[in-house]
């Protein structure tokens, strides 16, 4: 697990500076799948691996101003990233891991992960601290803002049958985790997995 951890921080660590300006036009996909999940005003809501923090003005534009929003990451140069950007007006930002969360049970309505499932060193037990934290009806958007094919072909890669967030190998894991798969979207321009939580 630490090596784990160590490998995700050096990875993001060392693409922290400039994360936002490889991907200048994503803020619009990351608004569609906030506006997805179907937050409610006062709702209470977090971004698991938030990064730079972009999904973070979606997600308070969606609870509004009574509604809480967490970020959560486990790299401090992204949430410096994130503070840089002034996304912590947004948000209140948390250098913590997936794995283990600083909060109650079921203390959220929603969680939101962008390119989460890959960079989670054990994506079943991690799922369940997701559902954890979430109180029973509560959603889970599990998101990227392109879709499988796209995102292995930016990395000279092909889809392979083992990708956890192909629908065959998402749906059981989802559901050994709390969570009951909802839809499924997995497009050139949108990866976006819906999930409730159970009860």
């Amino acid at each position: 697990m630490a090596d784990h951890h160590t490998h995700v921080q050096d990875f993001f660590t060392a693409r922290a500076s400039d994360w936002d300006t490889r991907f200048p036009d994503d803020a619009p996909a990351y608004a569609a799948a906030v506006e997805a999940l179907g937050l409610l005003p006062g709702d209470a809501v977090l971004d698991a691996g938030c990064g730079t923090g972009r999904a973070l003005p979606a997600l308070r534009g969606a609870v509004g101003p009574q509604g809480t929003v967490l970020g959560a990451d486990l790299t401090p140069a992204m949430l410096q990233a994130a503070v840089r950007a002034g996304r912590d007006r947004h948000g209140r930002l948390l250098l913590a891991d997936v794995a283990r969360l600083p909060l109650r049970n079921a203390a959220l309505d929603a969680v939101f992960g962008a390119g989460l499932i890959s960079h989670l060193s054990h994506p079943g037990p991690d799922l369940a601290e997701l559902a954890r934290v979430v109180r029973p009806g509560g959603q889970l958007a599990l998101f990227h803002p392109i879709g499988r094919a796209a995102l292995a072909a930016r990395h000279g890669r092909r889809i392979t049958d083992d990708d956890l967030r192909a629908e065959p190998n998402l749906r059981p894991l989802l559901a050994h985790s709390g969570w009951r798969l909802d839809s499924y979207t997995d497009e050139d321009a949108r990866f976006l997995a819906l999930a409730v939580r159970a009860d």
